[in-house]
């Protein structure tokens, strides 16, 4: 049963990727947020719930929702803060946060504090763990404007949008819609059979 729930979570959240790459971003939303109540309560695996989120998060940035993001960063800093883990690992999510959260500042028409958010990302994580946080640091030391149009170019090249074509399993993406009209189990047992091709965990 829990295996076809989770079938069914993932299912969606394809579904709501195939609807951010038309830039439907509203109903985008509306399937991920619906993916990550299904794996909460069936209790998936914290990797589920991570990449939805980090799914949620890449369409309210697209759709100029800087503010929501910038607070889930603070939210999520400070969690990580209490942590007081050190491995790398836990320092590069924990800069990858900030590295966010930095962006966001910046989209929003904040360059100074996002740069600042950017520089402390950078110290935690080190050079080169984080290749868009390094360029963007280049081109404010420059001193260029960090528009969104330039900003959104750098990010496509260092892939910090998970969401990509070829990051999508088309084929095991259902809609909300379908999957709780679907009186036909043929639709279920399907989803639940086999390995889930395709990104789960985030970049």
């Amino acid at each position: 049963m829990k295996a076809e729930i989770h079938a069914m979570h993932y299912a969606i959240a394809e579904h709501g990727k195939l609807l951010a790459l038309k830039r439907d971003y509203k109903n985008a939303l509306t399937h991920y947020r619906e993916a990550i109540r299904m794996a909460v309560s069936s209790k998936a695996p914290e990797v589920f719930f991570r990449h939805y989120t980090q799914c949620v998060l890449e369409s309210l940035e697209l759709t100029g929702g800087h503010a929501e993001i910038i607070e889930f960063c603070v939210n999520a800093d400070a969690h990580y803060s209490t942590l007081n883990l050190s491995s790398h690992l836990h320092l590069r999510d924990h800069a990858s946060v900030l590295e966010r959260k930095g962006i966001n500042e910046i989209k929003a028409g904040d360059q100074e504090t996002g740069v600042q958010t950017l520089k402390s990302a950078q110290d935690m994580a080190g050079k080169k763990d984080l290749p868009l946080t390094d360029e963007v640091l280049e081109w404010a030391v420059r001193g260029y404007t960090i528009d969104t149009a330039r900003l959104l170019s750098i990010q496509r090249k260092h892939n910090y949008f998970v969401v990509r074509r070829n990051q999508v399993n088309e084929k095991r993406a259902r809609s909300i819609a379908s999957l709780k009209s679907a009186d036909d189990q043929g639709i279920r047992n399907k989803l639940a059979m086999g390995p889930m091709k395709g990104s789960v965990v985030g970049r």
